[in-house]
């Protein structure tokens, strides 16, 4: 794997049978302003070593994909405009030697291909409301269809069709297991009204699906949904209100296609007063832990 850059730390931890789970970049350089984004990434970064876990923040720097950023590469993805890298984007990048900060599913592939089985990421992509005309659907599920990799994430967006989403995960044959819960969550909210069939309730457990994923031959990836604390989600019906305010601002600016989740979530941000971006991090700290835990009880298996 000459063209991928494997930091020192999470070579010895791989090599060592020690947790490592994978970050993503893009959440830092566009879900995230400045500088918080960079407070934000070395939070995520010390939530892991503050439990013996590696972090391998994943980026892809001037054609590189590097698995584990130093200091530099860490304030590289905060502070540069980055192109947002999903699979297809990473071969030009490289041939072009530029950079850009990874999606769920090029991180997702990325770390892959180094031996990592964890990922932390905030929401997964998925397909987009009106998919049906536009066929807009995140390259987050096909990704996963073919990546062994197990995603602990706070559900979808709920600006997503949900159930389109869950619908399209089930004929990818990608599980879904809900983390003490049998309701699949909606990203800023702990519930989003839509029943799913596994529950699990240790990171053992998870852990063993896991194992018998692999002694069955099963090549896809495991969709670990996981709530934000009750406590923590944003009110449900302001929640709502900026939502519906959001969809009617979309439509009245004439924005379709792809430019309409960047737009509604930029218009949430804003029309929230931060609330959102407030709620963003609580999940993504509460996933990053979660996914650590699983990583320590996959090394221990």
């Amino acid at each position: 794997m000459n063209s991928i850059l494997i930091s020192a730390e999470v070579r010895a931890a791989l090599d060592g049978n020690k947790p490592v789970v994978a970050l993503e970049s893009t959440i830092i350089s566009h879900g995230l302003p400045r500088p918080r984004n960079y407070e934000a990434a070395l939070e995520f970064e010390e939530i892991l070593r503050s439990i013996g876990v590696t972090p391998a923040t994943i980026a892809i720097l001037d054609g590189v994909p590097h698995i584990g950023l130093d200091a530099e590469g860490v304030k590289r993805i905060a502070n540069e405009d980055l192109a947002k890298a999903s699979v297809r984007d990473i071969p030009i990048l490289a041939a072009r030697k530029e950079s850009g900060a990874t999606t769920v599913a090029a991180t997702a592939h990325i770390a892959s291909l180094a031996g990592i089985r964890v990922f932390a990421t905030g929401g997964l992509g998925g397909v987009h409301r009106g998919a049906s005309s536009t066929f807009d659907e995140s390259a987050d599920l096909s990704t996963l269809a073919v990546t062994p990799i197990t995603v602990v994430a706070a559900g979808v967006k709920s600006v997503l069709d949900i159930p389109a989403t869950l619908e399209r995960l089930e004929s990818l044959s990608v599980p879904v297991i809900g983390w003490q819960t049998k309701e699949f969550p909606a990203f800023w909210l702990n519930k989003s009204g839509y029943q799913l069939d596994w529950s699990l309730d240790t990171v053992e457990q998870i852990a063993q699906v896991m194992v018998s994923q692999d002694e069955l031959g099963h090549g896809q990836g495991i969709v670990i949904a996981n709530p934000i604390p009750l406590e923590k989600q944003w009110d449900p019906e302001e929640h709502d209100r900026v939502l519906e305010i959001a969809f009617k601002a979309a439509e009245a600016a004439g924005i379709h296609g792809k430019a309409v989740t960047p737009f509604l979530l930029g218009f949430i941000v804003e029309e929230s007063k931060g609330k959102s971006l407030e709620v963003n991090l609580d999940l993504a700290r509460n996933n990053v832990a979660l996914a650590g835990r699983i990583a320590t009880a996959w090394a221990a298996r």
